[in-house]
């Protein structure tokens, strides 16, 4: 059974967990770190919100069961789609997205390895 991680995400008052594998929640903590950086620099007029990634822990510490969970490849999937409808074609966006197709990938190639028959 794979060790997983749990990344603690804050949007307005709203949290949420994307549970990842404990492999690769560094990496989608650093990824929304970037993106948050970058934001700013993006000239499109319809940026969609961000949640900002506030904590990393083991599924052991977690004392609240009621906070909405995604998977990791949901998460992704979605920021994916997200930034992908944002009407700019230059840098930073394509940057990022290629940093979150990066990640994807990384993820759906884990849970290949990691499920396989």
């Amino acid at each position: 059974m794979p060790t997983m991680k749990y990344v603690l995400f804050q949007l307005g008052g709203q949290l949420s967990l994307v549970e990842m594998p404990d492999t690769h929640a560094y990496q989608l903590s650093a990824l929304n770190l970037r993106l948050h950086k970058e934001l700013d620099k993006l000239t499109a007029a319809e940026v969609p919100p961000l949640a900002r990634c506030i904590a990393e822990f083991s599924p052991s510490e977690l004392h609240e069961r009621g906070l909405p969970t995604q998977s990791g490849l949901e998460h992704l999937e979605q920021l994916e789609r997200s930034f992908k409808e944002i009407p700019e074609k230059s840098y930073p966006l394509i940057s990022l997205l290629t940093e979150i197709r990066a990640l994807l990938a990384q993820l759906e190639q884990w849970y290949e390895e990691e499920y396989e028959d």
